[in-house]
């Protein structure tokens, strides 16, 4: 298999000056070169736009900046707004074939990151007579503003069980964190339009992957993930539950609202809307599940959580 001309790297920034330089020159930085950087502004009100200019200029052929609408539409619809212009001007940009990879603005890159992963989503490909939706991702180091490490494994740090990895656990939980993630032009068809329902692109992408093609996930960490107080997301550190010693009905009084919940059942009922044709009727009826999950009352909203599991 003929490995394609160029990757195109998307990358999403918003007032990012402080941590920007060091995450483009990772970038640049990389083992595997064959790529172009597709950068859009998110309507950022400090240098960034100047920083991604000089960089452009420095490194001509390598970048693409998006013409600049000063709307500011969030992460989630700023990537999906870089993944529409990839697939409608990929002949412009030099790519045989729509392969995309995401960028945060302010991780660092390990040097062969583009390497494995890429490699890694080809050959996931050739396992498929005809080439289905695949996704690639790995895991991350968690550091601090400055760069040292508070964790080793991102993985472990959220707690993740990267092995539930049936279509109703990954509605349930994200297992698949952006910035390590590359994929294939035939899963960007699925991805898109993303939906309001969906809680971040990441999340939707991983999602389609499930439900109509494969995902890979490369148990190294390749992203040295920055924590700082301008993070969008972030990670915190996972808590198991102690046993509890009060009587049944101050166990059940103690149970409440997760608010996070009802974003996750409407994301669930999009699914179904948007890829409920490609599923199987046991993963239809664990979504119908997860989308009752908004109800008002902790103990029952914990139940149909858990029993959304087994599905």
């Amino acid at each position: 298999m003929a490995e394609p001309a160029r990757l195109a790297i998307l990358l999403s920034t918003f007032n990012g000056k402080a941590f920007l330089c060091e995450q483009l020159d990772s970038i640049l930085q990389q083992s595997f070169t064959d790529f172009i950087v597709v950068a859009r502004d998110d309507g950022s009100e400090d240098s960034t736009p100047g920083i991604l200019t000089q960089y452009a200029a420095a490194h001509v052929g390598r970048f693409f900046i998006l013409p600049s609408e000063g709307a500011n539409l969030g992460a989630k619809a700023s990537f999906a707004a870089l993944m529409r212009y990839v697939l409608e001007h990929k002949r412009e940009l030099g790519l045989t074939r729509a392969y995309m990879m995401f960028a945060d603005q302010d991780d660092i890159w390990a040097a062969d990151k583009v390497k494995i992963e890429f490699n890694s989503l080809l050959r996931l490909e050739q396992g498929s007579a005809d080439r289905m939706p695949a996704l690639v991702h790995s895991d991350l180091e968690v550091v601090d503003r400055e760069g040292k490490r508070i964790a080793a494994s991102y993985i472990s740090y959220q707690g993740l069980q990267i092995q539930r990895d049936s279509l109703v656990n990954q509605v349930q939980s994200n297992l698949v964190t952006g910035c390590t993630a590359v994929i294939n032009e035939e899963l960007a068809l699925k991805v898109l339009p993303i939906p309001v329902q969906a809680i971040m692109h990441d999340w939707w992408i991983a999602i389609a992957a499930v439900a109509y093609g494969r995902r890979l996930f490369i148990d190294q960490p390749l992203v040295r993930y920055r924590q700082h107080d301008a993070n969008a997301i972030g990670a915190q550190p996972f808590l198991a539950v102690a046993p509890s010693a009060k009587s049944f009905w101050g166990k059940l009084r103690a149970y409440q609202t997760n608010q996070h919940l009802f974003a996750v059942a409407e994301q669930s009922r999009a699914v179904l809307r948007h890829h409920g044709g490609a599923l199987s009727l046991r993963q239809r009826l664990g979504l119908k599940l997860l989308g009752f999950v908004n109800v008002r009352l902790g103990p029952l909203q914990s139940l149909l959580f858990r029993l959304a599991r087994y599905f």
